[in-house]
């Protein structure tokens, strides 16, 4: 029998799209808005300008770019000619910077002058000077770092010479005719690669998770259980080039018809502005969302009367509070698990969920999903409500990590099965509740931190000798990057004299907030440091430090 979903690609979604919704209002950024066609229109320009500089089907185009209407316009341009997005984090630095733009072999990369006092282009300048010596035509770039690099494209009024302007690059789509659009965009399978999203592994640098366009199928599903209809309105201050934020307010839009109001980013004085300007219906977001969102003093005076839902994932007992108080002060959530790697919303509560299963677990599997929870030790199925390892199959499975065949045969295995290194348990019902990590990655504000990379980093500070990142709870941030430093001898390290090295080198969410100086690490008898007890002994000598 064959699969009730017709597989398209991301373009032929947005195509649905405007010939269900087509006069309909499909995004509101600041004071601008566009139906589903007009964006559409906006769309294939920029498709037909990407033609016009030379990206081919299967080009890395890598988009350092913050919230607004070109993100979202390119990521579908590059969907229909047959390219592979790779969204890069805007709080990366331009340490992180060059690990992703060589990693992903990517050919273009487009970005923004700047926003507000973050100046990318300098950054971008810094870690490729070759572009000041580059010739003007598109393509002719050599950088000795990116031997796949090719051109950059940068939108804003700051331009340098070997760069080329947004304004030029979009002036140049009348040169490529509709009609060679269509022909690419044919040529694309729903199942060929179409995004590279990077995220923190839970050993070395970040791995780059490869999705073909059929990720779409989940925000379906997604639909279906949150009851989001062309009624809705989605808020949305998420970045983009996070898998939460793309998923559950562009796609989620094409999918259902549902407005989408994109924020730059997250504020929560202006989230409850636009909630009352434009009657938002659903939210999304981590602890730190909410957490803003109902201590705001503007909170008790903005009507929230539209709201109808939220999706806030929730498990873990640090986040019982602030979803407690989301549903009084808010709305009703839902609660969800997911990650890159499995397409994100692998699993969803109901919206008549009781409040229990809404703040304490997270959620059941959608249609396509299957869960289990192994001991890691053996491998076997654990019973109900056992502790243990979380094991996840289905459609939206990723395709790989780029570029690293065996990571990825240490995560998936041969039965399909992804090893999260999450802890879980699953009831008799299979509803899930997510309890944090058997690998050591950080979550920052929802935010991945790789200890392993911060740890690198850290060793190349001339006092420090040794170093351990452990995760310490912070009440608006979930948790914070503490490094636990044994020094050099004769040398004196602060708090301060980490931040300045890591500023502007490291995004701001993986530089450490506290600093635990260290004689030796507890030990294993194997060797293997403890981190277990490292973090206990950081919390103490943190609460101690808050008593004095």
């Amino acid at each position: 029998m064959a699969d009730w979903f017709e597989k398209r690609t991301l373009g032929g979604l947005l195509d649905d799209a405007v010939r269900r919704f087509a006069s309909r209002e499909a995004l509101c950024f600041e004071d601008r808005r566009w139906t589903f066609a007009q964006f559409q229109s906006d769309v294939d320009r920029t498709a037909r300008a990407l033609i016009h500089q030379g990206v081919r089907p299967g080009d890395k185009v890598s988009l350092w770019m913050t919230n607004r209407p070109e993100w979202l316009q390119i990521l579908f341009a590059v969907a229909k000619i047959g390219a592979v997005l790779v969204p890069i984090n805007t709080r990366f630095r331009t340490a992180d910077m060059e690990y992703v733009l060589h990693q992903s072999d990517s050919t273009t990369l487009i970005t923004q002058d700047r926003s507000g006092p973050v100046n990318y282009l300098e950054m971008v300048q810094e870690i490729c000077p070759e572009i000041a010596s580059s010739p003007s035509g598109s393509g002719s770039l050599r950088a000795e770092k990116f031997p796949e690099l090719k051109r950059i494209l940068v939108l804003g009024d700051d331009q340098r010479v070997g760069t080329h302007s947004w304004a030029d690059v979009m002036a140049s789509a009348g040169e490529v005719p509709q009609s060679e659009l269509e022909q690419r965009q044919q040529a694309v399978s729903p199942d060929d690669t179409v995004l590279l999203m990077y995220t923190s592994g839970t050993t070395g640098f970040p791995k780059g998770v490869m999705h073909s366009h059929n990720i779409q199928r989940t925000l379906v599903d997604t639909a279906n259980r949150m009851g989001v209809t062309a009624r809705d309105v989605i808020l949305m201050y998420l970045p983009l080039f996070h898998a939460f934020g793309l998923y559950e307010g562009p796609i989620l839009s094409l999918v259902s018809g549902a407005r989408m109001v994109l924020m730059p980013g997250f504020d929560a004085g202006e989230a409850l502005r636009m909630i009352e300007r434009e009657h938002a219906t659903v939210l999304n977001g981590f602890d730190t969302h909410f957490f803003d969102l109902t201590r705001h003093p503007n909170r008790a005076a903005t009507d929230l009367s539209s709201l109808r839902t939220a999706l806030f994932a929730a498990g873990m007992a640090s986040s019982e509070p602030v979803a407690r108080r989301a549903q009084r002060d808010l709305c009703p959530t839902i609660t969800g698990y997911g990650m890159t790697e499995v397409g994100v919303g692998a699993a969803l509560s109901f919206l008549d969920s009781s409040e229990d299963d809404r703040c304490l677990a997270s959620g059941y599997p959608l249609p396509g999903y299957e869960m289990k929870v192994i001991d890691p030790e053996t491998g076997e199925t654990q019973p109900p409500d056992t502790l243990g390892e979380l094991c996840v199959r289905g459609y939206a499975l990723m395709q790989g990590y780029y570029q690293k065949p065996e990571e990825t045969a240490d995560a998936i295995d041969a039965e399909g099965w992804f090893h999260t290194g999450d802890v879980a348990t699953l009831r008799d019902d299979e509803c899930l509740r997510f309890f944090g990590r058997y690998k050591d990655l950080l979550k920052v504000g929802g935010e991945n931190v790789d200890p392993i990379e911060v740890e690198g980093f850290l060793l190349g500070h001339p006092a420090v000798n040794k170093v351990q990142i452990v995760g310490v709870p912070d009440q608006r941030l979930n948790e914070v990057v503490c490094a636990c430093v044994v020094l050099e001898d004769n040398v004196q390290l602060t708090i301060d004299d980490v931040d300045n090295f890591c500023r502007g080198k490291l995004a701001g969410f993986k530089i450490p907030r506290h600093l635990m100086l260290m004689d030796d690490y507890p030990m294993t008898s194997s060797g293997k440091v403890q981190k277990y007890l490292l973090r206990e002994m950081a919390q103490e000598e943190l609460r101690l430090d808050k008593m004095k």
